[in-house]
């Protein structure tokens, strides 16, 4: 009896190990950035679907001028890090709120400080210039 214990401790214990193993590869540091969906959707009127989340160091954006214009706007603070909130659909510069980069295209990439959650704009674009999969930034 106490062998077959030990047996099916053991493989619970592998199986918590692995989900472990698969939630900690998932960048789920980028999590705090959920709260920032109700502003990011409303920054889009609700159009377009989901396409990803990230939260950046706003000094990882310098290789992308317009969300790191967006990101360092803002005169009367320094913004650290923001969330970026990509869409897909069709996005127009009148269908976003702060619309900046192209005026038509099928990504909408909306910018929100971290951690206040304040929309700093909204980019679009022909295609997304960041991976939205495993964070690619240092946050």
């Amino acid at each position: 009896m106490g062998l077959r214990a030990a047996a099916s401790l053991a493989v619970v214990v592998l199986i918590a190990a692995g989900c472990t193993t698969v939630r900690n590869s998932l960048g789920t540091n980028d999590s705090g950035c959920y709260v920032a969906l109700p502003s990011a959707q409303a920054a889009v009127h609700d159009k377009g679907a989901l396409h990803g989340v990230l939260l950046v160091s706003v000094t990882s954006l310098r290789k992308l001028r317009q969300l790191h214009t967006i990101a360092t706007a803002t005169p009367s603070r320094k913004v650290q890090r923001v969330c970026l909130v990509a869409f897909t659909g069709h996005f127009s510069a009148a269908s976003v709120a702060m619309p900046h980069g192209r005026p038509v295209g099928h990504f909408a990439v909306v910018v929100v400080e971290y951690p206040d959650n304040h929309v700093l704009g909204t980019v679009i674009f022909s295609h997304t210039p960041v991976h939205f999969g495993h964070a690619h930034f240092a946050a």
